[in-house]
């Protein structure tokens, strides 16, 4: 059975109101948040390789979203973030514009057949109104049940 994005995201990751102003700064409080739920998360190298992969192209997709993603032992699942950024983010985009919704995405050396179902899943989201509603959420559980009722 593949995963939904329901089973990927946490309410304790998803993240309304980001204090990082940079790509570097946000991605340490996603993989923090990140930490904070899978205490067997390794933050320095999930950091680590979230650079590695960021450095083959940007994962800034267009629309003020980004999903940055990376395989990463020590982690032995899917799990991910949600970030919100209302300023927007300098990220080096592929449209050259601002981020506002990062959707930060560690996967498990086990998880690796899923990692491109949770990509399209969120691809898909994206292309959707959701992107708006989850930029205007008013709370973690919002955007958490939004994600946990859009299954591909």
């Amino acid at each position: 059975m593949r995963l939904t994005l329901g089973e990927v995201f946490d309410p304790g990751t998803i993240l309304l109101n980001l204090a990082g102003t940079t790509k570097d700064e946000v991605f340490r409080e996603l993989i923090d948040a990140i930490a904070a739920v899978h205490s067997e998360c390794d933050k320095t190298a999930t950091l680590a390789a979230l650079w590695e992969r960021e450095k083959k192209l940007s994962t800034g997709i267009s629309s003020g979203v980004a999903i940055p993603h990376a395989v990463c032992g020590g982690i032995g699942m899917a799990a991910g973030a949600v970030g919100i950024s209302s300023a927007g983010i300098e990220y080096g985009a592929l449209d050259e514009k601002p981020v506002h919704i990062i959707f930060l995405l560690i996967l498990g050396e086990g998880t690796k057949e899923d990692h491109l179902h949770i990509l399209d899943q969120i691809f898909t989201l994206v292309r959707t109104e959701a992107v708006t509603l989850i930029k205007n959420a008013k709370s973690a559980q919002e955007v958490y049940e939004m994600l946990s009722r859009y299954n591909v």
